[in-house]
Formats: structure tokens, sequence, C-alpha cells
């Protein structure tokens, strides 16, 4: 490593970035720097703090389980309970479906699916008929894990 500055090779370098990127790439930042530029910067400055304070005092802040919380998140309703199986889903592809049909993406295949007609008339399954399809299916699959997983011990 080199610990005095070679002076040519600086000069090439520069003449190099020059020649690439044009003579402004070389220039010292205030060169074109003067007082209007300067007034005009400190002006978007203070408009753009302007407008965060703004937002900031706009937003309604609740203390809520020694948390400052937005007063909008308390107000959202959250759709992650499936009313027909009653399962709890943090998946995108749930969400879709129960913006559009009211049920998650299990269901809709199990009861909407090629029968959207019925469905938007207001049919739903009874509890009985749902608690031996997908919860059941669900639970057989969850025994076959641990099936396997004490056959491999």
């Amino acid at each position: 490593m080199k610990t005095k500055k070679d002076l040519n090779y600086i000069a090439k370098l520069e003449q190099a970035i020059k020649k690439k990127y044009g003579k402004e790439a070389i220039q010292h930042p205030k060169a074109n720097w003067d007082e209007d530029k300067e007034k005009e910067y400190l002006e978007q400055i203070k408009i753009v703090s302007e407008k965060d304070k703004h937002k900031s005092e706009k937003v309604e802040k609740v203390e809520k389980e020694g948390f400052s919380v937005s007063k909008k998140l308390l107000k959202r309703e959250s759709n992650r309970v499936c009313p027909v199986c009653e399962n709890y889903s943090f998946n995108k592809k749930d969400d879709l479906y129960m913006i559009k049909y009211g049920c998650c993406w299990t269901c809709c295949i199990q009861y909407v699916e090629g029968r959207e007609e019925r469905w938007i008339s207001g049919w739903r399954p009874n509890n009985e008929n749902y608690k031996g399809t997908v919860k059941t299916d669900l639970l057989r699959c969850w025994q076959r894990v641990v099936e396997i997983w004490l056959e491999a011990k």
C-alpha cells in the first residue's frame, strides 16, 4: 500500500473518469452551487419538514399496554378467522378469499368453487357437515406426521 500520494496516478484516474462520465463527474460539488440554489434547497427542506410535522400531528396516538399505537390500527377489524371453519390464518391467499367470498381459501375450494351463485345467495355449510372435512383431514395429517416422527426415533 502506498503511503505517499502519486499525483500522476490521480491525474490519470481523473482523466479516465472525465472521459467516461463527463466533466461534471470530476468537479467539486460546490462548483455549481450559489446563494440562490442554497436558498431554494433550504426552502425545500422547510416544506418537507412542515409536511412531516403535519402528518405526525394528524395521526392520533393512543397508549395501549405500554405502547403508543395509532388509533387507525385499533379501529381496523381483522378478518383472520374464517367464519366457516374457524381457522386462523396469516396467509395472503386467505386474505384475498376472505375479502371476495367471506371464507378462507380451503373453504372456498371445498364449498364455493363451481358453486359461486349458491354461495353468493347466502348458502353456508352447517357445522355438522363441515366437521368431517377439513378439520378432520388436518388432524389426520398431524397424526401421520407424529407417527413418522416416532418411527424415525
